[in-house]
């Protein structure tokens, strides 16, 4: 499998574990403590994967993560993804926390995938990534946001969750992985909004 395919596979599984998350959130199914566990139970069996083959995981980490990530750390992506929700869940009210989980779910994976195929302009804050990516991820951010927000808060959201896509935020050696750093900006420009206006 080439890369563009195991990347369309990827957001399109982070598209859809968003939507799956924020539709069990609001008929009450799950809460911030079983995402505790999730994250806990997926730490256990990362590094049980790096040793052993279990069938059902095995045929997972090998249709969806990536290369790097297989050696090092099996899962990374779900793990840091389920740590973002759960620390969202953790900060803010439900109301705020949906539609910021949802700019994570859909203007990431747009950016990421509308960024590798369409791809010309560098974005302006790092190298690695376009301008059309992140043009492409606000607008699919917003759209997911606006399901919840009036339309300047899901703006609001979705611009500076981008923006922060673009940033390399790093603690010591380490970048913080994009998966925490998106829903909590989304949910902190939200807050504001709401504060100022």
């Amino acid at each position: 499998m080439n890369n563009k395919e195991l990347e369309a596979k990827r957001q399109l599984f982070h598209m859809l574990l968003g939507i799956a998350i924020v539709a069990l959130l609001i008929y009450g199914l799950i809460n911030k403590t079983h995402i505790f566990f999730l994250i806990i139970i997926g730490i256990i069996i990362s590094f049980l994967s790096k040793k052993y083959k279990i069938p059902a995981i095995c045929w997972f980490l090998r249709n969806f993560d990536r290369e790097k990530d297989l050696k090092s750390f099996p899962g990374k992506g779900v793990i840091f993804y389920l740590i973002g929700v759960f620390l969202t869940l953790s900060f803010f009210p439900l109301d705020i926390a949906m539609p910021a989980i949802l700019v994570l779910a859909f203007g990431d994976s747009v950016s990421h995938l509308f960024g590798i195929r369409y791809g010309k302009t560098r974005h302006f804050l790092t190298d690695k990534k376009f301008l059309e990516g992140f043009i492409a991820g606000l607008i699919a951010g917003f759209i997911g946001a606006k399901v919840f927000l009036p339309w300047h808060e899901a703006l609001a959201a979705s611009f500076f969750a981008m923006l922060a896509e673009g940033l390399e935020i790093k603690i010591g050696v380490e970048q913080v992985d994009d998966n925490i750093i998106i829903p909590l900006v989304a949910a902190i420009s939200i807050s504001i909004i709401r504060i100022l206006f």
